[in-house]
């Protein structure tokens, strides 16, 4: 079955990607529009181009082509259709209105790194998630002393770099608030009510929406992969009702809201298991397992120690460690086939790399984890492979079968110092890379043979591990992220790397995301940018940018892209960013080393020389969140309270308190990221006991803050 999966939801000034599921690579397959509203210039019959994503420079496009990119003119709804060798597919693309609004990213001549005399004839690149990080595809203009670049952007905070002679590390970063509204959100709940299925959808306005919750309309979709007829459905107002005979055994059901802005959908999934019984699912929904669980991340050859090169084999003798630290889920870095330490340039996607052990060894250490009741999450990295990837080379070489399976830009656009073989000569193309990394050129998923190949490589380890962390994920389309995720057994997860994290990427496609905003925050109080309070601004981002309540959030303050909070911080501050993260809702991820005082962003793990104290305090947060429901799940309130540090009101900055309550308890959480211990009083009462230290905090009229302490409530 080819069907090109769930109906689509966009707005004007976005593309879609619609390819058939399940390809044939040598197999033929055609797009047309088969409706379209009265005023889009697409009319039906119209045969689609194959164009390029958005974000990317318009190319030259030919007719027809088994994948395309769909940039509807106006709102409206749309019915596009795909001629495939089995049957012809008809999938329906809701457009909304235009969200983007104009904005512009400025640069001051003088604080670019580059004398005003050389400025004029050195070319700037402008970069950022706006264009997919891809150089030389904006130039700013100079107005007087400024580069400026106008786009489109939705509302809400963008950043950009300004790179002067298109190197990275000439660049200046810098950012843009668009004002405007966050996104509505929508939930979709069914029953079995007298012999019908009743789905009810409760839409929620943003934040800061003119919308009320009950102004909200509310759109349902029939999905075109099932055998459920509008005839067949009674929709009345926020209800869609289906009588349980006439149900399918399999029927998906989908809605959408919009104020100001459209929601991201959400989905119900009926299966008819009996003549009167049906199970509900929420495939948006995590497993049960990854709803609040603790993380490990290894960089998987660092591991071991100083000495000893580290291999599944040695990782397994490790798990003993992890069973102490409570962990829930492990994450490894790369473990395929590569020739780099970090593993993200793969060579063979269906081998294990040889200096970590086989493939047995691996799926040893597998089982070991489950054994210990943790789950096994590994890097999935399938937006591009390793330059010596054999597919590359034989690309590169020009072999006609491997000459439509990596992206290919124009030779302006090399920025980096490699005389690729197709530009020794004047003009040609070159193959397309995000950022500098020339090493690692961008697969083309325009091509099905590419799709095939890389859903061949997750039906290869899908059976075999709990989840993936996909890498670069914002560099691969949606489309073939929703043809992932219906491919995966249901209890599996899908962490994205997507930064900054987007809504968009919840639709169908993953479950947890890395929380950019959380991360962000604590490092600027760390810093002493900002005052510990933000850390529930931070916490509201989710809701402001359309985030369901049921998305999980990895909750992290380092990792092996970003440099260690110790250093750039210090233990002090780490203390309390880390009990942040162990004390919020979601997913608290510990960067292998965190909780050992390795100073280095990828250096050996500290065994013999590691912070004991710092370990043990990273012990307790995980056993206390382990043994506490309500940190995992209650909600988070502001806690009022006073605080004294010597005189300097700026200490007073690096301190906050909240809450977390439900049916189960309550218990109140300050946190000082100061060096100086705290005196804090607090506008509730409070036992004395801290339950991370089991000591006594009281101190006069207040409370005793060194790093953090969890309190219960009186």
């Amino acid at each position: 079955m080819h069907h090109p999966g769930p109906p689509r939801f966009i707005s004007v000034g976005e593309s879609v990607e619609l390819a058939p599921r399940n390809p044939i690579p040598d197999a033929s397959y055609h797009w047309s529009v088969a409706d379209a509203p009265a005023e889009s210039d697409f009319d039906a019959n119209n045969e689609l181009p194959v164009g390029t994503p958005a974000g990317y420079p318009d190319s030259e496009s030919e007719e027809g082509g088994p994948v395309v990119h769909f940039h509807p003119d106006v709102s409206g709804t749309y019915v596009v259709e795909l001629d495939a060798p089995d049957r012809t597919y008809e999938l329906t693309v809701r457009v909304f209105p235009d969200e983007r609004r104009d904005a512009q990213f400025s640069v001051a001549a003088e604080d670019l790194p580059l004398p005003e005399s050389k400025l004029n004839d050195t070319q700037i690149s402008v970069s950022g998630p706006f264009n997919n990080h891809l150089m030389a595809t904006k130039r700013p203009r100079r107005i007087d002393n400024d580069y400026v670049l106008n786009v489109q952007l939705l509302p809400g905070k963008h950043t950009a770099a300004f790179s002067v002679g298109d190197d990275l590390a000439e660049g200046v970063r810098t950012s843009v608030d668009v004002d405007g509204p966050g996104r509505p959100r929508i939930r979709l709940d069914a029953a079995v009510d007298n012999e019908e299925v009743v789905v009810t959808a409760t839409p929620k306005s943003a934040p800061d929406s003119e919308f009320s919750d009950t102004d909200l309309p509310v759109e349902f979709y029939l999905d075109g992969r099932d055998d459920l007829g509008e005839d067949k459905v009674n929709i009345d107002g926020r209800e869609l009702r289906v009588s349980v005979d006439v149900l399918p055994h399999r029927a998906r059901i989908h809605a959408v809201t919009a104020g100001e802005r459209r929601s991201i959908s959400d989905t119900v999934v009926l299966d008819a298991t009996g003549s009167e019984s049906v199970a509900v699912t929420r495939p948006n929904d995590p497993p049960a397992w990854a709803e609040t669980p603790t993380v490990y991340e290894i960089f998987v050859r660092s591991f071991a120690g100083e000495t000893l090169p580290t291999t599944f084999a040695e990782i397994e003798r490790r798990i003993e460690y992890l069973e102490s630290l409570d962990v829930d889920c492990l994450w490894l870095t790369p473990m395929l086939a590569s020739p780099t330490t970090h593993g993200y340039h793969i060579t063979d996607y269906f081998d294990t790399a040889s200096d970590l052990g086989s493939r047995e060894a691996f799926e040893s250490l597998v089982e070991r984890c489950h054994e210990a009741d943790i789950k096994v999450v590994f890097d999935l990295v399938i937006n591009h492979t390793s330059r010596d990837h054999p597919a590359f080379q034989m690309h590169a070489a020009g072999v006609e079968e491997y000459a439509d399976h990596f992206r290919r830009v124009d030779a302006d656009r090399n920025v980096v110092d490699v005389e690729w073989a197709e530009i020794r000569e004047e003009g040609g193309d070159v193959p397309e890379y995000y950022f500098n990394w020339a090493r690692i050129p961008n697969l083309n998923y325009d091509s099905l043979a590419v799709r095939r190949w890389m859903l061949n490589v997750v039906d290869e380890w899908a059976g075999i591990v709990d989840g993936f962390r996909c890498d670069v994920a914002w560099g691969v389309s949606h489309a073939f992220w929703k043809e992932v995720r219906d491919r995966a057994p249901d209890d599996f997860l899908f962490l994205d790397e997507t930064i900054p994290r987007d809504a968009a990427y919840h639709e169908g496609e993953f479950h947890m995301h890395y929380d950019t905003t959380l991360y962000e925050t604590l490092c600027d109080i760390g810093k002493g940018k900002k005052p510990a309070d933000a850390i529930l601004d931070a916490l509201d981002d989710a809701t402001r940018t359309g985030f369901p309540d049921s998305a999980v959030h990895l909750r992290y303050v380092e990792n092996h892209d970003e440099d260690r909070y110790i250093d750039e911080c210090d233990e002090a501050s780490l203390r309390a960013a880390a009990a942040a993260t162990f004390t919020v809702p979601g997913a608290p991820m510990i960067y292998y080393g965190q909780e050992r005082g390795v100073p280095e962003q990828r250096g050996p793990m500290r065994w013999h020389d590691g912070d004991a104290d710092l370990t043990a305090f990273h012990r307790a947060l995980t056993s206390l969140r382990a043994e506490t429901l309500t940190l995992r799940e209650g909600s988070v309130e502001a806690v009022n309270y006073d605080v004294a540090i010597g005189d300097e009101k700026a200490d007073a900055d690096a301190v906050t308190a909240y809450a977390r309550a439900d049916e189960h308890g309550r218990y109140v959480v300050v946190l000082n990221f100061a060096d100086d211990p705290a005196t804090v009083s607090l506008d509730e009462d409070v036992e004395s006991t801290d339950l991370l230290s089991g000591e006594s905090v009281v101190a006069g009229n207040g409370l005793n803050v060194v790093d953090a302490v969890v309190l219960r409530a009186a």
